[in-house]
């Protein structure tokens, strides 16, 4: 299976663990100390990760964007953290024993997640997947990127891929996502899990969820997904970018627990029968009988033949192989016949 390893050390792959990454995005609101409650609410969720978002109000839009939109620039400076406060989160998150990981807008934030916060993979965007210069940049840091695919077509993908390998970079892990808050169930479309996996074989999948519940993730596990990524709020009530179909803590942990336990479920292709499984056999499977008390000498016919349990006796799959058998002596009907009833 596909598989990379993150500067944390933990290995990400196909059907192995999920990684699970708590995607805090600005649910904080700005506020360091409502911040630092989420990381330990990940932390507690039995989360492997929490991640933030890097930008500014200058490296999110454009001075066009802010001419048109005055009151946005406002907006976007209150809900960011600044450098100083986003190495306090990752240095928060480690005695926490949580990695942290950040989403960068720009090459100086690309610069400060590695090379200060010591983050273990970059996260890019969906919107970004078409940014090939920007992913040249981030590829040539030599670090795992974790690459989103909402918005994006397979040849997007496929370019961005290629983009980053380019530069030397195959450390790479691919999310299946709808860039959409929240989604309707008919546009998440799993099956593009499988279809990333063929595509690109090398590289592990995994899914980023944008929908309500924990439904989504654990059929993700079921496909093998390496990494789980769900947006986490303390407060789903309170207004905010994208806090309306955040996940609050007590279901995160549960989607972390559902989908721990379907990736056990999971077990592997080969038949094996446990031996609690042997156990059961005595009492569930049947051994055969007689239809109705019988002579000695009397040569069995299939009619004469029949099965119940307990499994102790003969077993039944055996029991065409008496057709034709000779009793050698009398023989009660319902009572599991021995070797030693015929010859």
């Amino acid at each position: 299976m596909a598989k990379i390893q993150l500067r944390s050390g933990r290995e990400l792959s196909d059907y192995g663990k999920p990684y699970f990454v708590a995607e805090v995005n600005s649910s904080h609101n700005g506020d360091v100390e409502v911040a630092k409650q989420m990381i330990i609410a990940a932390a507690e969720a039995g989360c492997d990760c929490v991640k933030f978002q890097s930008w500014s109000a200058e490296s999110l839009y454009s001075a066009s964007y802010y001419k048109d939109n005055p009151i946005a620039k406002r907006i976007v400076s209150k809900f960011s953290l600044s450098a100083e406060q986003l190495k306090e989160m990752a240095a928060f998150a480690r005695e926490h024993g949580i990695d942290f990981s950040s989403t960068p807008y720009s090459c100086p934030e690309v610069d400060f997640l590695i090379d200060e916060c010591k983050a273990p993979f970059v996260k890019i965007a969906s919107m970004d997947s078409n940014n090939l210069k920007y992913l040249r940049y981030i590829a040539r840091k030599k670090v795992p990127i974790v690459l989103s695919t909402g918005m994006s077509t397979i040849e997007e993908v496929r370019k961005a891929v290629k983009t980053i390998e380019n530069e030397g970079n195959n450390q790479i892990c691919l999310l299946h996502c709808i860039s959409i808050y929240p989604p309707e169930i008919d546009t998440i479309h799993l099956n593009n899990i499988l279809g990333l996996r063929e595509e690109f074989p090398n590289y592990p999948i995994g899914f980023s969820d944008h929908s309500h519940g924990v439904e989504m993730a654990v059929a993700a596990t079921a496909f093998g997904a390496a990494l789980i990524e769900k947006h986490l709020t303390l407060d789903s009530k309170k207004i905010g970018m994208d806090n309306q179909m955040a996940t609050e803590p007590e279901e995160m942990a549960q989607m972390v627990r559902c989908c721990l336990n379907t990736q056990i479920a999971l077990g592997n292709k080969e038949r094996v029968v446990r031996q609690a499984e042997q156990e059961q056999m005595e009492k569930m499977r049947r051994s055969i009988i007689l239809t109705k008390d019988l002579p000695a000498g009397h040569v069995l016919t299939i009619d004469d033949l029949d099965a119940k349990r307990p499994g102790t006796g003969i077993p039944a799959d055996e029991l065409d192989s008496l057709v034709g058998k000779k009793l050698v002596r009398d023989v009660k009907g319902d009572i599991l016949i021995t070797r030693e009833d015929y010859e």
